[in-house]
């Protein structure tokens, strides 16, 4: 903020102060009071006052100089390293912004405040926190010793409006046909695995995906933030995971909410991400009559998924790896990769079916893969196409009554 505006903010802080509550109409009230009261002395002109309004009262209110870039719908990541380094993501593209903080307090400030909505505590003593804003963002943060050079902030954004198929179809991420293909295996209910890297589409591509679950259906989802937005399912039951508290209390891991869930009744469940030994447990229900679940996991390629998904289970449990593999294979159907160009576009890269367990390896069939054709302006010109593999296991399309 400018010198005269923090002359404002504290002006209006101070009058304030003994109040126990005041309604945002009020809060705006005073502030124009003084940013005339300062227009007068400054000079500041017209079309300056809304902008020097707006300011204060985010820096009061709202979440100070990061209030107007979570405004705008076109910014998909925020990150704020200490008080003077603020980055976007805009269009795919890193973007440095001459945005800072007042001071470092002011910073922290918006940290607690983010943390406090949140039902959260986040301090030197647990300087590491997961949480999401009122509109879903997911925000992490990480404060010093941790953080070397400042508190690190990093904003997730997502659209107001989910995205759908369709518009995955239209932007080229996907071919109408290979939608179509996962739409029928979704109805079909088999176990499918969505692998990516970071920002890569994966929570995204898994709430489309849970779009084509049959409406009549209980459905139960289990995130560590809860970002999904199944609206068509009624049956539909929300858990999240919870940390501890600052005793080291009251913790509720994800494998605890996955097996409370298999108590529930479910049809399918859907577990956000799978990034420790919560794998054991996600391959369980998979391998107990749940089928149709989904998930995702960072990897970068299926081939990849499958053996962090191993490595994953062993972080858990002390049994041999052919038996581990034996599980994977019995309990997965299809992994869809998915990653991001070097033109920063999103798209699926591969389709796969898990075959067998055979000779001490999973067999691994190629259904889909993306070629690339050329390159035109930056831009990347690809498509994904169909190999000469055709799906093996067809049972449960039989058994759903879908063709393939």
């Amino acid at each position: 903020m400018k010198k005269s505006e923090e002359e404002i903010r504290s002006r209006v802080v101070g009058g304030l102060s003994m109040e126990h509550a005041i309604t945002e109409t009020k809060l705006l009230s005073t502030i124009s009071e003084e940013v005339l009261s300062e227009s007068r002395e400054d000079y500041i002109r017209l079309r300056e006052r809304k902008q020097v309004r707006r300011n204060v009262f985010n820096s009061i209110r709202r979440l100070d100089v990061l209030q107007d870039l979570l405004e705008d719908e076109e910014i998909t990541e925020i990150m704020v390293n200490g008080t003077n380094r603020i980055f976007i993501e805009k269009g795919g593209k890193l973007i440095e912004t001459d945005r800072e903080f007042s001071s470092k307090d002011k910073l922290e400030e918006i940290i607690q405040q983010i943390a406090s909505k949140g039902n959260r505590i986040v301090n030197e003593t647990s300087p590491i926190l997961d949480v999401r804003l009122e509109d879903g963002s997911r925000v992490n943060i990480v404060l010093p010793p941790i953080a070397i050079d400042g508190p690190v902030v990093t904003i997730r954004r997502f659209p107001k409006e989910a995205l759908t198929m369709k518009r995955l179809i239209e932007l080229g991420a996907i071919t109408k046909e290979a939608a179509g293909f996962l739409e029928k295996l979704v109805r079909a209910r088999y176990n499918i695995f969505i692998s990516g890297g970071t920002g890569a589409g994966k929570t995204t591509f898994l709430n489309i995906l849970s779009g084509f679950i049959p409406k009549e259906e209980r459905v139960i989802t289990i995130e560590d933030s809860a970002e999904l937005q199944i609206q068509h399912v009624k049956n539909l039951v929300r858990l999240e995971s919870r940390n501890e508290n600052i005793e080291g209390e009251n913790e509720v891991t994800i494998r605890e909410l996955i097996r409370s869930a298999l108590r529930m009744r479910p049809d399918r469940v859907v577990v956000g991400e799978v990034r420790d030994e919560v794998a054991i447990d996600m391959l369980q229900a998979m391998n107990t009559g749940h089928d149709g679940s989904l998930s995702t996991g960072h990897a970068n390629s299926a081939s990849d998924m499958l053996n962090r998904l191993e490595t994953l289970v062993l972080m858990g449990l002390d049994i041999p790896v052919t038996a581990i593999r034996g599980q994977i294979a019995s309990a997965i159907d299809i992994i869809v990769h998915l990653g991001r160009l070097r033109d920063s576009s999103r798209k699926v890269l591969e389709i796969d079916e898990v075959g067998e367990f055979r000779d001490g390896m999973i067999e691994l069939i190629p259904l889909y893969r993306f070629q690339e054709f050329s390159e035109h302006q930056g831009k990347i010109e690809g498509e994904l196409r169909a190999t000469k593999h055709s799906l093996r296991n067809v049972s449960k399309c039989k058994r759903a009554g879908v063709s393939i």
